[in-house]
């Protein structure tokens, strides 16, 4: 393998995963850190270690120069962004390959023309994929974004062309608030990515979030089936499953070979998934963004494909080509994912950082515990909350459910605040149980049952 040295540019529970495929490969690591993550698992797991800088993010993994500086004094061959940070940063990318070594990723050509939503729009039609009626493109001038909503019709989306995660997007449903809501759009936007750009999506109400995994080696490019992403807290996903419990086949595999045409269009490099909206009363699908690195929710295909997306882009980025062909990759059975984060669920889901004074790992056939988290731990304050993921896989949808939720009774982090009070009423949830919910659905139901959640 052309890889002997992997410096992870990441942090948290995607560190550790990064670091157990890269063992499993022989290949040395290094883990970038920040003060705040000095005795972090990633640290006490990686073959070496290395600060560089402080708490803040900005300071420490987002300082490409340190990045780099760690990379050539450890003697990497290659960087993994993880997901966050640096992952979707094209001037990284190119930075990373400036310097001599391997973006386990895409080029930084191809994160640039799929990171800009609103070019990668244009490239998805151009490719035959299904989009959102909205904008060609950024929108720049009022007037004109005027004239353009008035002509599909509201609710109408401003989005933020650059980024993700929920952050920069407005949903708009009269042209009184429109100027308003656009200037916050663009506001957020800019502080959060430092791209104030925007563009238009018509808002399909009751969509469900569907994505597909690809992978692809520059050349030859497969899709590994879907997700459901539909269950969604403030556009941010709390649960995944693959495959869709509700999709129809038909729609599914018209999804997925939209997928491969896409990232073909790009010759699309490393793990990456293409994202939809699925119209579940029309049976239509748009194509709404495609994020360029591996996803939080990439262990629900891991497990009903068996394929290890991990290593597999690991490889690809060593050079090596894809080693499966289409006809190869099958679904076996359900998986699940729920987001452990440490939030207070009673409470507006506010930030619990604190010490994992106990830890209980909940085990058994078909349970996986992909997190940070060991006995003594202090997290801190300055990160996203996420801790790390619980996911099951079965037979059945119906049986992956009850595993989840036994293995739910048995995680266990003593006085720590976590989302696992949620997980354990939706678990149990009519709609939930029969996959009668959308995109809405999750914000809708907090309306009425965050009392239960205490």
């Amino acid at each position: 393998m052309g890889i002997n040295t992997l410096l992870i540019a990441n942090r948290g529970e995607i560190a550790v995963r990064i670091i157990r495929a890269a063992r499993e490969l022989g290949i040395r690591t290094v883990q970038v850190h920040s003060d705040a993550d000095t005795e972090s698992l990633a640290v006490r797991m990686a073959d070496k270690a290395v600060n560089i800088g402080p708490p803040q993010a900005a300071k420490s993994y987002l300082n490409a120069a340190a990045i780099l500086d760690a990379a050539a004094k450890t003697g990497a061959d290659a960087i993994h962004p993880g997901y966050g940070f640096f992952a979707e940063n094209a001037a990284f990318a190119d930075a990373v390959a400036e310097a001599g070594l391997i973006f386990v990723g895409p080029d930084g050509n191809t994160i640039r023309l799929m990171g800009d939503k609103a070019t990668a729009r244009g490239v998805a039609a151009s490719a035959g994929v299904p989009t959102v009626p909205g904008s060609d493109g950024r929108v720049g001038d009022p007037a004109a974004a005027r004239h353009l909503v008035e002509e599909i019709g509201f609710p109408v989306m401003i989005k933020a062309a650059a980024g993700g995660g929920g952050r920069g997007i407005r949903i708009v449903t009269d042209m009184a608030e429109f100027d308003r809501m656009t200037l916050q759009a663009r506001a957020e936007a800019e502080a959060a990515f430092g791209d104030g750009g925007i563009y238009i999506e018509k808002f399909v109400e009751k969509a469900r979030h569907i994505e597909v995994q690809v992978l692809g080696d520059g050349k030859d490019v497969i899709h590994c089936f879907e997700r459901e992403c539909s269950l969604q807290r403030r556009r941010q996903k709390v649960w995944e499953e693959a495959p869709s419990a509700t999709l129809p086949q038909k729609a599914r595999e018209e999804m997925c070979m939209a997928a491969v045409k896409l990232a073909s269009a790009v010759n699309y490099r490393g793990a990456g998934t293409v994202e939809f909206l699925y119209d579940d009363s029309t049976g239509d699908f748009y194509f709404i963004e495609m994020n360029t690195r591996i996803q939080v929710e990439h262990p629900v295909t891991e497990f009903v494909t068996g394929i290890d997306l991990v290593r597999e882009m690991i490889r690809v980025a060593a050079g090596e080509r894809l080693r499966l062909r289409q006809d190869e990759v099958r679904v076996h059975g359900h998986a699940i994912e729920v987001r452990i984060n440490a939030e207070d669920p009673s409470k507006d889901f506010m930030p619990f950082p604190g010490m994992v004074e106990t830890l209980t790992v909940p085990g058994g056939p078909g349970v996986r515990f992909d997190s940070m988290l060991y006995s003594g731990y202090t997290i801190p304050p300055f990160y996203d909350s996420l801790l790390g993921k619980l996911i099951v896989h079965d037979e059945t949808r119906e049986a992956a459910i009850e595993r989840l939720h036994r293995a739910l009774m048995e995680f266990d982090v003593g006085a720590l605040k976590t989302t696992k009070p949620l997980f354990l009423v939706l678990a149990r949830d009519g709609s939930v149980r029969s996959g009668a919910f959308h995109t809405r659905w999750l914000e809708q139901w907090l309306e009425v049952n965050a009392s239960r959640l205490a």
